[in-house]
């Protein structure tokens, strides 16, 4: 009788579930995937700070209409800020609106520090301006290091390139597979490369794409590349010949950089030398013999 019990509870209990599955599937699937997502959520402390620092470059951008500006000066904000990488629409409201944040900031941090009673007019006048040129003078160095890996990954784009073009590819092939190659080894050259590529796809010709990519970059080395590819395809010269005497030819100018500032470091030690070692090798050779002799002196004099 226990058993009969238990086994039509069973039967039951399955019948009830499924026809909750089939008259109430729709409702159940909402919950469960209610109930995901809610799992999935990601509520991490990295969540949180991407979510903060969305929420306050947004106000920063904002802030940028507080600043004076002409035309021409962001054209040249822009330009300046594509060759440090930064290449969307809204670099320049962050750039003109942390030229708002950061005098503030200075100022705030002056006045809790109690820097600025003493003179006020001097300090908080200081603080404006530094922080009013400081993401100016940050770009700057942007600007340079982005332009030094830039340098340094030139030789590798030409090995890259004369590889690809010997062994059969065209020139925009090889461009696009330098880029791919030299995706983790050399990120900015490759990014300049993989524009020259979305260029010339979007039917820009190919000498136009280039000289724009030396003017991104604004780099010697990158400009000689580009004038190089340009004479090659205008006289019709042989590209993996041309790229190969250039590598060359880059190769023995950076191996002459390397010796001039082997060559320099002679002269630039003097400095140190002078004012660091030197001082203290006449103390220790000469402060026993001048110890001795004010001893000497004094008992001359008692005499």
């Amino acid at each position: 009788m226990a058993f009969a019990i238990i086994a039509f509870c069973c039967v039951f209990i399955l019948f009830a579930s499924a026809g909750s599955l089939l008259f109430y599937r729709g409702a159940v699937l909402k919950r469960i995937s209610s109930v995901i997502t809610r799992e999935t959520e990601p509520t991490s402390l990295t969540s949180t700070i991407q979510k903060t620092s969305s929420s306050i470059s947004f106000a920063v951008e904002k802030l940028e209409r507080v600043v004076p500006k002409t035309q021409a000066e962001v054209s040249v904000v822009q330009q300046r800020l594509i060759r440090a990488g930064f290449r969307r629409d809204s670099a320049v409201k962050f750039f003109y609106g942390t030229k708002v944040i950061c005098p503030v900031l200075l100022s705030i941090i002056a006045f809790l520090t109690g820097i600025a009673n003493q003179s006020p007019i001097v300090f908080y006048v200081a603080a404006i301006g530094l922080g009013y040129l400081g993401p100016d003078f940050w770009l700057g160095k942007k600007i340079k290091a982005r332009q030094k890996k830039v340098k340094l990954g030139v030789p590798d784009v030409l090995d890259l390139l004369v590889i690809c073009v010997e062994a059969g590819l065209g020139l925009d092939q090889a461009t696009a597979r330098t880029a791919r190659e030299l995706n983790r080894a050399h990120p900015a050259i490759s990014d300049e490369l993989e524009v020259v590529v979305l260029e010339q796809r979007a039917g820009r010709p190919r000498a136009d794409a280039w000289r724009h990519m030396a003017e991104r970059t604004d780099v010697d080395v990158v400009r000689n590349l580009v004038s190089l590819l340009v004479q090659s395809e205008q006289f019709g010269t042989s590209i993996a010949k041309s790229l190969r005497t250039h590598s060359d030819t880059l190769r023995t100018q950076r191996i002459q950089e390397v010796e001039e500032l082997a060559a320099k470091t002679t002269i630039k030690l003097i400095f140190p030398l002078v004012l660091f070692i030197f001082p203290c090798l006449f103390l220790v050779t000469l402060g026993p013999a001048v110890i001795l002799m004010a001893e000497s002196f004094k008992e001359f004099l008692k005499q």
